[in-house]
C-alpha cells in the first residue's frame, strides 16, 4: 500500500473539509509493549497518520522533549528490529498509516534494501530522514520506490526559493514544512510571514503541505491550518503521552477538525 495508503488518508480528511493532524511519538517510549495501545489511541482520537520516531543516539533535528523520549526508549532496549517486528505482528489490526522518522545511520546499519523490504512487510507507508539532503537521497530512494514507500521531504525556512520548489516537486506523501529554524520543541509564537511561506509552498506542491516543529496548542493548529493542509505535532504529544494525559491529546487532535 505505502504511498497509496497515505494519499487516501489525506484525501479522505481534506475532502471532508477537515485538516490533517499527524502526531509524532517515539517508538518504545514507555516500553515497546505500549506501542500498539498508543497507536490505537491516536487512531481513535482522529489522527490522520502517525509519525513514529526511531530512537537514535545522535538525533540532530530533535529538541529536548524528543531527545529525552529517545533516551528512555534506548534505556528500555528498544531497537529498530524490535519496532519492525512489533509492527509486523500488529499490522492486521491497524488501519492508520505509519511514517517512520529516523536518521540514515540506523538504516545503513540495518541494510538499506532489507530495511525497505521489512518496512513494507510491517506496514510502514512513508519515511522521513532529516539528515539526507536531495543530493544524497539516491542512497535510499530506489529501494523505497521498489517497495512503494513514500519519501517525505522537509522544507526548511532557510532554503532558497529554487530549492524549495525542487523539494516541493519531489516530495511524496506530504511536504513537511518546517515552521522554525532550529530543532523540534514547543514554541509560543511563529514568524509573521509564515502564512505566506506555507501558501507559496502549496502552489508548487501536488501533495498536502503540513506545518511542523513548535506546534503545541489548538490555537497553533487553527492558525497554521488557515495556510496549509494540516500539522505535525511532536513534542507536545510526546509530553502528554508520557504524563498519561489522553484527554488533552484528543482535544489537540480534534482542533484540526473543520
Amino acid at each position: 500500500m505505502g504511498k497509496q495508503k497515505l494519499d487516501q488518508a489525506f484525501k479522505q480528511v481534506l475532502d471532508r473539509g477537515d485538516k490533517a493532524f499527524v502526531p509524532y511519538i517515539m517508538a518504545g517510549d514507555g516500553g515497546l509493549d505500549k506501542l500498539e495501545e498508543q497507536l490505537a489511541l491516536l487512531e481513535e482520537s482522529g489522527a490522520t497518520v502517525v509519525e513514529l520516531g526511531i530512537a537514535f543516539s545522535d538525533p540532530v533535528a530533535d529538541g529536548p522533549t524528543i531527545q529525552e523520549a529517545g533516551i528512555r526508549a534506548l534505556k528500555d532496549g528498544v531497537t529498530l528490529t524490535g519496532v519492525l517486528e512489533l509492527l509486523k505482528k500488529t499490522k492486521a489490526s491497524r488501519n492508520i498509516p505509519i511514517v517512520f522518522m529516523t536518521y540514515i545511520n540506523p538504516i545503513f546499519n540495518y541494510g538499506v534494501e532489507r530495511f525497505a523490504k521489512d518496512c513494507a512487510e510491517a506496514g510502514v507507508d512513508g519515511l522521513i530522514i532529516p539528515d539526507v539532503p536531495l543530493e544524497e537521497e539516491e542512497l535510499v530512494s530506489p529501494y523505497l520506490k521498489q517497495y512503494e514507500i513514500a519519501l517525505i521531504r522537509l522544507a526548511a525556512l532557510t532554503s532558497t526559493k529554487e530549492r524549495l520548489t525542487e523539494i516541493a516537486k519531489r516530495t511524496e506523501g506530504f511536504l513537511y514544512a518546517v515552521t522554525v529554524t532550529g530543532t523540534t520543541g514547543a514554541r509560543a509564537t511563529f514568524k509573521d510571514d509564515l502564512g505566506a511561506h506555507l501558501e507559496s509552498l502549496q502552489k508548487n506542491c501536488d501533495v498536502p503541505v503540513l506545518a511542523g516543529f513548535g506546534v503545541s496548542t489548538p490555537e497553533h493548529v487553527k492558525s497554521l491550518t488557515q495556510h496549509c493542509d494540516g500539522v505535525v505535532v511532536g513534542s507536545r504529544i510526546v509530553d502528554l503521552l508520557h504524563k498519561g494525559e489522553t484527554e488533552e491529546i484528543r482535544t489537540l487532535i480534534a482542533s484540526a477538525k473543520a
